[in-house]
């Protein structure tokens, strides 16, 4: 693990190391799977958009935790490759660090959306019997909907994504729909695919005014996480796709919804499963 004196590690709170901990279980169950897979040697590949550094520091306790790369390097049996991606030249080396001894990692610096449509999912060919699980974790609406609907398309990957409802509800909806920045709209229809959102996220006010009807109204988060699972399903494609886990803070506000997509039914049960045992822990 890298020394915390090299740069400043990025401390997580609990919802964040239970969501490590979801990654980490299904990461191993998933492997084992595959690679138990002799009839067409499946060919399974671990691809982390958001790395970070490998290695986080608890708010609650200081101590260091392990990252989804790390655990992902752990998992046995191993991934037959691990690719990296992060924004981040520092983040970049302790990636660097703590893989030099394996030989089937492929680590990239730059923009996350660029390199998974151009360089990294292309390399999961469902007809050259390549698997994959992507881990997509921006830290807000830094995402391009094109590599969900791309992995959906190409029917050999399997995505945990993390849906930034604080992002959306801080920087894009506003109590009022006419208080919004075009700007941060733009930034969530880059996130959804197309404006529809704006549907879901708000609704005509009840209530009448003197002058005729009053701004629309905002819809809840669950409304709209609702919508998104139905997208992921319809537009993006993906046949099995459990219900979010909404991750809170310890003021029980939504932080950001975990989603999993896949095309298997097995996926879904053992994810299903996974995050039952989670919900009382980081929402519901």
């Amino acid at each position: 693990m890298p020394r915390s004196n090299e740069f400043e590690l990025d401390q997580i709170g609990p919802w964040s190391e239970i969501k490590l901990e979801i990654l980490r279980k299904y990461a191993a169950a998933y492997s084992r799977i595959l690679a138990a897979q002799t009839l067409h040697r499946l060919h399974h590949i671990y691809i982390d958009g958001f790395a970070g550094a490998g290695v986080h520091v608890s708010k609650s306790s200081g101590q260091f935790v392990a990252g989804s790369p790390t655990n992902a390097l752990l998992v046995d049996p191993p991934f037959r490759e691990y690719h990296f991606i992060d924004l981040d030249g520092k983040k970049i080396a302790a990636l660097e660090a703590i893989s030099r001894e394996q030989n089937n990692v492929r680590i990239y610096h730059g923009d996350c959306s660029a390199i998974l449509l151009e360089r990294v999912l292309p390399l999961a060919r469902y007809e050259e019997y390549k698997r994959a699980l992507c881990i997509l974790d921006p830290y807000g609406l830094h995402l391009d909907w094109r590599v969900i609907a791309e992995a959906g398309a190409m029917r050999s990957v399997e995505i945990f994504l993390n849906f930034p409802v604080a992002d959306i509800n801080r920087n894009v909806l506003r109590r009022r729909r006419d208080e919004a920045s075009s700007e941060q709209e733009a930034r969530l229809t880059r996130f959804w695919g197309d404006d529809s959102w704006q549907g879901v996220a708000y609704r005509p006010s009840p209530q009448q005014s003197l002058w005729g009807n009053l701004p629309d109204e905002k819809t809840t988060n669950e409304e709209l996480a609702a919508a998104f699972r139905q997208r992921l399903k319809k537009v993006a494609g993906f046949e099995h796709v459990p219900e979010p886990l909404a991750m809170r803070n310890s003021q029980n506000a939504v932080l950001y919804y975990l989603y999993f997509a896949s095309h298997r039914p097995v996926a879904e049960n053992i994810v299903r499963s996974i995050f039952n045992k989670y919900r009382k822990r980081g929402g519901n």
